[in-house]
């Protein structure tokens, strides 16, 4: 027998392992709106701050629907096992979901997606998704994410910005799979040192 919770477990991986379509997001050339935020890495919280991240070099600010969801996953996982080549060019990666700090204490010290090797950073309210103009997709009470925990917020849609030290996006990457998004990010960074930028 399927107990109740199932189907809505069932419907809510579907969801978010399937891409969102970016609607409006920012484009190349536009200048990324700074931000801080409360963030986590390795457990650890501490506070992201775009503009002192941008001194060390690009930027990829990849927005994602829930820390535990099957998509999100994927790809936290798939920033992780690339970092390194992230690093090599240059750039710092920071996630941004809607999911509350406590949440992201945990995802990003789990060894199977974040790994201690990717921060991510709490936006409860969706004001810095919004500035990117990035469409929030409202979450149904009875979603659960892959522990079976209530996720209990609203989805921000999957989208990265690549931004350069200057301030300005790069290029914006949406409307594919979790792992394309991650490989398309490291494209353009590469792109970016090749260029001298």
């Amino acid at each position: 027998m399927i107990r109740p919770a199932l189907p809505a477990l069932l419907a809510t991986c579907i969801a978010l392992a399937c891409p969102l379509v970016a609607h409006a997001a920012l484009k190349s050339g536009d200048a990324a709106p700074g931000f801080s935020a409360p963030a986590s890495l390795d457990g650890k919280a501490f506070t992201f701050t775009l503009a002192e991240a941008l001194k060390k070099g690009p930027v990829v600010v990849y927005f994602y629907p829930a820390a535990y969801t099957t998509g999100c996953n994927i790809q936290a996982h798939t920033f992780a096992v690339n970092v390194d080549r992230f690093a090599a060019a240059g750039a710092t990666i920071i996630g941004v979901s809607l999911d509350r700090i406590e949440r992201l204490n945990q995802f990003s010290a789990d060894p199977d997606y974040c790994a201690g090797k990717i921060a991510v950073a709490s936006d409860p309210d969706g004001r810095i998704a919004r500035s990117y103009d990035l469409k929030l997709q409202a979450g149904a009470a009875d979603h659960k994410d892959s522990r079976g925990q209530a996720i209990g917020h609203d989805y921000v849609e999957r989208t990265t910005f690549v931004v350069t030290p200057d301030g300005r996006i790069a290029a914006t990457v949406g409307g594919v799979r979790p792992q394309a998004n991650v490989e398309q990010a490291l494209a353009v960074v590469k792109g970016l040192k090749g260029a001298g930028r």
